[in-house]
């Protein structure tokens, strides 16, 4: 008997998770979420998984309950025999807590790995990770994808002339010369410092934007304060036209007013997060990234390379 893979979701984000089986040509998996009164959480899987290799697509924003729904369906996937578990996580949250920058703080992105791991999945594949070093938090397999790949087939993109690639901060500066290499554009970085968490201050713009189409970069829009600011200080400086790409729109607090206000002629972001407030912004395309995902899982059971799905990391 052969064995079969199935793709099961939670509920942060069942509508990808129905576009990436469609684009595998497979029904998405029946699985019972249930809360009891106190809000406990209850998974059962509808259907038999043993000895089948299971893909569980969730992603981990806001709120918390989302991670802990991963956990649950990850144990319940081991304690019913699936051959193996692969935790699909299109946005991964606590990335950014990767290291003890100050005393007595958590290295949040360290435990959700341990969690993750401990609950008995067999590999991860996410994507654009704010910090890639994460990946080593983990002691079983893990696929990083890029959202670029998607990105760099957008038309109204591949088609910006006399272009500057900016970063909106140092941290982000591989992503961008990555993006820069494949458009044949000007590199830029903007130095910033953040005097505290969700509050940052632009400080200078390294590379000239006058007189050129910016493309400006980042892998997350939480409050959209740096984007936001990085759009204006760059306008402020001579750009003609600001194209935003992000991949994670998180927009928390007043982020979606902030977006609205800044220069920003268009901004791009994808579905890894099912955010409502994304209906809120104006000049915003959401591409969706379910046919990437889609082909990591066939590649992933097929036991095929899936490094061609990430090679911006070579940028």
């Amino acid at each position: 008997m052969e064995r079969e893979f199935k793709v099961f979701a939670g509920n942060s984000n069942r509508p990808l998770a129905e576009k990436i089986c469609n684009k595998l040509g497979i029904k998405l998996g029946e699985c019972e979420i249930k809360r009891f009164s106190d809000g406990e959480i209850w998974v059962k899987y509808a259907e038999n998984i043993r000895g089948d290799d299971v893909f569980l697509i969730q992603s981990t924003n806001t709120p918390s309950d989302n991670i802990l729904e991963l956990l649950i369906m990850i144990d319940a996937a081991r304690r019913s025999s699936a051959h193996k578990i692969t935790a699909v996580i299109p946005y991964f949250g606590y990335a950014r807590q990767d290291r003890k920058d100050q005393p007595r703080v958590s290295i949040t992105a360290k435990l959700i790995a341990n969690l993750i791991t401990v609950a008995g999945a067999d590999r991860v594949i996410t994507m654009d990770l704010h910090a890639s070093q994460v990946q080593g938090f983990f002691d079983i397999p893990f696929d990083h994808l890029y959202a670029s790949a998607v990105f760099l087939k957008v038309p109204e993109i591949q088609k910006l002339k006399n272009l500057a690639v900016v970063s909106p901060d140092v941290g982000g500066i591989k992503l961008a010369r990555a993006y820069a290499k494949r458009l044949n554009a000007d590199l830029v970085v903007i130095d910033k410092r953040r005097p505290n968490q969700n509050v940052s201050e632009i400080m200078n713009v390294i590379g000239n934007v006058e007189g050129k189409n910016v493309l400006l970069v980042d892998d997350i829009i939480d409050t959209a304060g740096t984007f936001s600011q990085a759009a204006e200080v760059l306008k402020e400086k001579g750009a003609l036209t600001i194209t935003g790409v992000c991949t994670h729109a998180v927009f928390s607090s007043h982020a979606v007013e902030l977006l609205n206000k800044a220069p920003i002629d268009k901004l791009y972001v994808t579905d890894t997060i099912n955010n409502p407030k994304v209906n809120d912004v104006k000049n915003i395309e959401v591409i969706s990234v379910d046919a990437i995902f889609g082909e990591a899982i066939r590649r992933t059971f097929l036991n095929e390379s899936i490094s061609s799905l990430f090679d911006i990391d070579k940028g």
